[in-house]
C-alpha cells in the first residue's frame, strides 16, 4: 500500500472496493458484518469513568498577577451559602445526568484558595460528593484540593488527611521575600516552608507551583527559588510561565511606568535553568510544566481530561466536559447561587465539539503529556495523524522542537520549553491541511 493512502484504509472494507455504476449492493450498515466482533452488553454499556472539579473562588488576597475571577473578604454568610449551593448543585446534577452510575477517577478542589474553607465546609462538600456519586473507598480515586501557604496550618492539614485528601497542590510561586512582596502575597520563605512541612505530614503527595516570569525577578532570585523548592523534597514542582492580563495589578503597574517585568528572553532562560536542574535532581517530565521525583507520582486529574476523558465542573465558573459537549457555569456568584437554589443546573454557555474539534483536541491536550501516542490517534480516527500533519513533523524535527516515530510524537528539551507551539503548530495542520 502506498504510504500516502494509508489513511484510507478504512474505507476500502467490504462494500466500498470493487466500485462500479450498478443498481446492486443495497448498503445497510458500514463497516459489512463480516468485520464485526463477538460483543456482550457489559461492553457496550459500561459507566465511562468521570473525574469532579469542584470551584472555590475565595482567597485569602488578591495577588498582582492574578487574572481570576476571585474574591476576596467575604463574609463567612456569603461562603456558607455557596457552599450550600455546590452541595445542592452535586446532588441536582447527579440525578439529571445519571453520574452515580459512573466511577470517579479524580476529585480536584481548585480556585480560588479551597483551604480557606473551614472544616465544617470542606466536610459538607466531600461528604455530598460521597452520598451523591460512585467514589470507590477501596479504591480511592485522586483527591487533590489547592492551597495557599498562608491558609495551610496544621489544624487545617490534620483535616485534609481525614477527608482522604491524596495530593495537596501550594501555590507557593516563589521562595524568594523580595519576589512574593512585590506581588502583594502575604506568604514568606518561611511561612511557606512550614506550610509544605504540614502538607508533608498528611502522608499526600505533595505538589508545588512556581511561577516564571514575576516582577524583580533575577536569575540569583530564580535560582533560590529552585535549588529551595527542591531541598523541601516534596514528590512534584511544576512552573507556570508568567502572562500579563489587562485585569490585573501588574499590568496598571507596567502600565504607568512603575512596574518592568522580565522580558521574554528573560523568563526562558530561567525556565532553562530549571529544566537543568529539575534533570540533575531526577525530577522528570510528565507534562512539559510539571516534574516529579524519578518519574513517578503522574497527576491522574489533568492527564484524564487531556486525553478526552468527561468531567464534571460544581461552583460558579467551572467548566466540563460531558461526551461531545463542553460547557460552563456561570461566573456571576449571585446568579450562579439563584440558579441552583431554585433547583436549576447553573450552565450558561457551551460547545459542541465536531469530529475535527475533538481531532484537534487531542493534538493540542495531547502534547502536553509530552509524548503524543500516534497508534491511538489512528485507532480512534482511522487514520494516521501523518497523512495531514507529515511536513510540519518533518519541520519541526527539523528545528529540533520534537522526535517522531511511527508510535509517538515526543517533544525535545527545546519543545518543552516552548510548550504549546507543537500542539498549535500540529493542529493547525490538521484544520487547515493543505
Amino acid at each position: 500500500m502506498n504510504t500516502e493512502d494509508a489513511h484510507l484504509e478504512p474505507t476500502r472494507r467490504g462494500f466500498l472496493t470493487n466500485l462500479e455504476p450498478s443498481r446492486r449492493g443495497f448498503i445497510t450498515n458500514y463497516p459489512n458484518f463480516q468485520h464485526w466482533k463477538k460483543l456482550t452488553s457489559g461492553d457496550v454499556l459500561a459507566p465511562k469513568p468521570l473525574n469532579i472539579y469542584v470551584h472555590i473562588p475565595f482567597c485569602a488576597q488578591q495577588c498582582s498577577y492574578c487574572y481570576y475571577r476571585t474574591f476576596t473578604g467575604s463574609r463567612k454568610s456569603e461562603i456558607d451559602r455557596y457552599v450550600d449551593a455546590i452541595c445542592l448543585e452535586i446532588e441536582i446534577a447527579a440525578e439529571r445526568f445519571h453520574l452515580k452510575e459512573r466511577p470517579v477517577l479524580s476529585i480536584y478542589f481548585g480556585g480560588g484558595t479551597p483551604t480557606l474553607l473551614d472544616e465544617k465546609s470542606l466536610s459538607k462538600i466531600t461528604e455530598t460528593l460521597h452520598k451523591h456519586l460512585n467514589i470507590d473507598s477501596t479504591h480511592k480515586p485522586e483527591f487533590t484540593v489547592e492551597g495557599e501557604p498562608v491558609t495551610l496550618i496544621q489544624k487545617k492539614a490534620d483535616v485534609l488527611k481525614r477527608l482522604g485528601v491524596n495530593r495537596i497542590s501550594l501555590g507557593v510561586q516563589s521562595l524568594s521575600d523580595d519576589i512574593i512582596k512585590l506581588s502583594n502575597r502575604q506568604d514568606t520563605e518561611e511561612k511557606v516552608l512550614r506550610a509544605i512541612d504540614f502538607a508533608q505530614g498528611t502522608g499526600a503527595v505533595v505538589n508545588i507551583d512556581l511561577m516564571s516570569g514575576l516582577a524583580g525577578e533575577t536569575p540569583d532570585t530564580w535560582a533560590y527559588s529552585v535549588k529551595r523548592a527542591l531541598e523541601t523534597g516534596v514528590e512534584s514542582i511544576t512552573v507556570y510561565k508568567m502572562e500579563l492580563y489587562a485585569n490585573t495589578q501588574y499590568y496598571k503597574d507596567v502600565r504607568n511606568k512603575t512596574l518592568d517585568l522580565p522580558s521574554d528572553e528573560q523568563e526562558l532562560e530561567f525556565m532553562q535553568y530549571a529544566l537543568e536542574q529539575f534533570e540533575q535532581a531526577q525530577y522528570l517530565p510528565w507534562c512539559f510544566f510539571t516534574f516529579t521525583k524519578g518519574g513517578r507520582y503522574e497527576h491522574v486529574h489533568a492527564p484524564s481530561i487531556w486525553r478526552g476523558d468527561d468531567y464534571y465542573p460544581f461552583g460558579t465558573s467551572a467548566f466540563g466536559r460531558l461526551g461531545n459537549w463542553l460547557f460552563q457555569n456561570t461566573n456571576e456568584m449571585e446568579k450562579y447561587v439563584s440558579f441552583v437554589e431554585a433547583g436549576e443546573i447553573p450552565i450558561t454557555r457551551g460547545h459542541h465539539l465536531t469530529s475535527l474539534d475533538e481531532m484537534v483536541r487531542d493534538v493540542v491536550l495531547g502534547m502536553k503529556l509530552v509524548h503524543l501516542d500516534l497508534k491511538k490517534f489512528q485507532r480512534n480516527y482511522g487514520f494516521k495523524l501523518e497523512s495531514f500533519c507529515g511536513a510540519t513533523m518533518r519541520q519541526l524535527e527539523s528545528e529540533g522542537f520534537i522526535s517522531f516515530s511511527e508510535n509517538e510524537i515526543v517533544l525535545t528539551s527545546k519543545g518543552m520549553l516552548h510548550g504549546d507551539f507543537v500542539g498549535k503548530s500540529l493542529a493547525r495542520s490538521i484544520s487547515i491541511p493543505s
